[in-house]
């Protein structure tokens, strides 16, 4: 009988989007198929502990992770697996015991310290393959800035935008709002650059609420975006593939709120998500084939989600974002464009299982020593 893979499913984090990971975890554990997986479950606090043992997302989720063992995935390939740490009261050290073997590792951290490459950069030490997109496209995707300047480098559309610095809004903050308001003017969006979920996210109208905003943002992070705010529709593609990618159908987020801020996406109900997006064909055959350009100019690999704005006075699309961790809840909109396209969540997961193990095939073609050629 052929021995089932064994897939670390690493999930909470150092992240406001913490709760968001467990959402989709849980939906994942739910749905996997336990013919063909292991599921080895690893939680992580929102101070950095990660849980081994026990049941690590019950424990995130009830806020008392001390009932799981602290553990660490060693960056080490040797040691591919999850290590359980047992304090050793007699000399007072910590001895490591392996919990499992991992062959696969499914990160679903959405945020910093997850999303954005340093787990995806641990694996890579660990030699342990992995879902989702590499070191590199990780951070870009992860940080608004870079990716908005990728895409203007591969003449991609983009909303105008400026990079900005918490340490020059702390120190010239008069100087940073007229320069906002010169380049952008009203109304325009603050984001922090990196995290997701629209964590920290605003919509400025005048100079008090711009003001409210810079603060909000620099909570955050160190760098900010200021963007816009382009009276848009807003469209989202699902993208699945290693170096072959291919589109889901496109959907529309209708949102309650004026833009799709946290409280419309998981906590009140008023949203609609629209499948597939009531757009023209040769509009949708549009997005799709910029998902997959967005997708491939930032070298991503399994998974993204990129969505897109729809600018309801001319028709002209822009590329907002492309989020490679994207919610995986059962009905989050990842997932549920594929179930519009004819794959199932379940199918889903395993086809993402696929291509972690496609690429470090792929990966582990390449040469890590040097060998001079030989002459003719």
């Amino acid at each position: 009988m052929k021995s089932k893979i064994k897939v670390g499913l690493i999930f909470g984090g150092r992240s406001g989007e913490h709760e968001v990971s467990l959402m989709s975890a849980r939906g994942i554990m739910a749905a996997i198929d336990r013919d063909k997986y292991q599921v080895v479950p690893i939680g992580i606090t929102k101070e950095g502990s990660w849980l081994a043992s026990g049941d690590p997302l019950a424990a995130l989720a009830s806020g008392e992770p001390s009932q799981s063992n602290h553990a660490a995935l060693l960056a080490e390939p040797s040691q591919r697996g999850l290590m359980r740490l047992e304090d050793r009261e007699q000399d007072r050290t910590i001895e490591a015991v392996q919990v499992s073997e991992i062959d696969v590792a499914f990160p679903i951290l959405h945020g910093p310290y997850g999303e954005d490459g340093t787990v995806q950069g641990l694996l890579e030490l660990a030699g342990i393959p992995y879902v989702g997109a590499g070191v590199a496209a990780s951070a870009v995707g992860m940080d608004k800035v870079l990716f908005k300047d990728i895409m203007q480098a591969h003449g991609l559309p983009v909303a105008p935008y400026l990079a900005l610095k918490r340490r020059d809004w702390e120190k010239s903050p008069d100087d940073m709002l007229a320069y906002i308001e010169a380049e952008l003017g009203y109304d325009c969006f603050v984001k922090p650059a990196n995290l997701g979920s629209s964590v920290g996210i605003s919509k400025a109208h005048d100079r008090t609420e711009l003001r409210a905003a810079l603060d909000d943002a620099a909570r955050y992070d160190r760098k900010l975006l200021a963007e816009v705010a382009v009276d848009a529709r807003e469209i989202e593609v699902s993208v699945l593939g290693n170096d072959d990618p291919i589109a889901s159908v496109p959907g529309e987020v209708v949102p309650c709120n004026e833009f799709y801020d946290y409280a419309a996406k998981y906590i009140e109900e008023e949203s609609e998500l629209l499948v597939p997006a009531p757009i023209p064909a040769a509009m949708a055959q549009e997005v799709r084939e910029l998902a997959v350009q967005a997708y491939l100019a930032i070298d991503c690999a399994g998974m993204a989600r990129a969505d897109f704005l729809l600018e309801r006075s001319t028709g002209k699309v822009y590329i907002n974002e492309v989020n490679t961790l994207p919610g995986f809840t059962p009905i989050s909109m990842y997932p549920k464009l594929w179930e519009a396209s004819g794959v199932s969540y379940t199918e889903l997961i395993d086809r993402l299982i696929e291509l972690a193990l496609e690429r470090s095939a792929d990966k582990g073609r390449s040469a890590t020593t040097y060998q001079q050629p030989k002459k003719g």
